[in-house]
């Protein structure tokens, strides 16, 4: 299926509400008639959207194998935004900004799932390697809920090296890592920062910890060992959201 696909009840309507204006058509099933169906609809309707009703079999062949509950959207082209935007994006920051670096997702669901967590913290934007690192695709897409619309997405050569021009503009990096000394509810968050996550099961890349001002870790009370990537992200950016709010 194309990147810019989104399928799914709830994926479909949120991103009808929040950014209608990327949204250049759906189709639905002509045998759904639900409640869910028709708040689809009328978001459709509202937002001038093409709508095009279509038998499951259709639906199914354009999913090609993604779940899309009788409703897809094609979204307008919204190209991942590349290193050389990212400076001209930096200076256009507010003082106190909330970032999300992913060191090696390469789950496209924890990576929808991380930027539905960075949209609902107020984070200004994700950071991620373009190497070893999942696709905004049609799957990444539909777990973000919208959110793939509303959080400008950076597709980074060298990681390390954009860490650093992170740094350059003021911008402290908290790594997470469980084995940080500092657990990140005593940590000082209150600052221009940026959240540093490592990829499923390998962690933060020992370059990258390295360009860290400071690790952290989420205290684990259970018998797992840690937590899955887009949780931990959750976990950490409302942390700092919690702290900033504080301190106001």
């Amino acid at each position: 299926m194309e990147d810019n696909y989104i399928c799914g009840l709830h994926a479909v309507l949120a991103t009808l509400k929040s950014s209608p204006d990327h949204v250049e058509e759906i189709w639905v099933s002509e045998a759904r008639g639900d409640k869910r169906m028709a708040a689809v609809l009328e978001a459709a309707r509202m937002a001038k959207v093409k709508v095009h009703k279509s038998p499951r079999a259709a639906l199914d062949r354009l999913a090609d194998g993604v779940k899309h509950q009788g409703v897809i959207a094609r979204m307008r082209e919204t190209p991942v935004q590349k290193e050389q935007d990212l400076k001209t994006f930096l200076a256009h920051l507010p003082p106190m900004p909330l970032l999300l670096v992913l060191d090696g997702v390469q789950d496209p669901h924890n990576l929808g799932a991380c930027l539905r967590s960075a949209d609902a913290a107020g984070a200004h934007g994700v950071i991620v390697p373009r190497d070893h690192s999942a696709p905004l695709s049609a799957i990444a897409r539909r777990a973000a809920s919208g959110a793939a619309e509303t959080v400008p997405l950076f597709q980074v050569v060298n990681l390390a090296r954009i860490l650093r021009v992170l740094k350059e503009a003021g911008i402290w990096l908290a790594g997470a890592s469980q084995e940080a000394d500092t657990d990140i509810f005593h940590a000082d968050l209150r600052r221009p920062l940026a959240i540093v996550l490592g990829g499923e099961g390998k962690g933060l890349r020992r370059l990258t910890q390295e360009e860290c001002d400071m690790l952290v870790r989420i205290p684990m009370s259970g018998t797992v060992e840690s937590l899955n990537v887009s949780v931990a992200s959750g976990v950490c950016l409302f942390e700092a959201v919690r702290q900033r709010s504080s301190s106001d």
